[in-house]
C-alpha cells in the first residue's frame, strides 16, 4: 500500500493535492501549525493508491508518494 509524506514547514495549505486525491486520503491536520502560520495538508486516511496526483499538482513540490 502507498502513503504520501508531506513536508508540513514547507506546505502552505493550499489544499490543491486536497481536492485532486481520488482516493480523498488527504485532509488539512488542524491540530498541526507550521511555521508560516498555516493548516498543512496530511494523509489522513488509509487507502493510498499512489496515483501522484497530489504530488504531480503541488505548487511547492513538497509532496513524495511512497510505494
Amino acid at each position: 500500500m502507498a502513503s504520501v509524506k508531506i513536508d508540513s514547514e514547507k506546505c502552505k495549505g493550499c489544499g490543491i493535492c486536497i481536492s485532486v486525491c481520488p482516493k480523498k486520503v488527504l485532509g488539512f491536520d488542524k491540530d498541526t501549525i507550521n511555521g508560516k502560520g498555516y493548516s498543512p495538508a496530511a494523509q489522513l486516511l488509509q487507502g493510498c493508491i499512489g496515483c501522484a496526483a497530489c504530488a504531480k499538482m503541488c505548487p511547492d513540490t513538497v509532496i513524495i508518494v511512497e510505494r
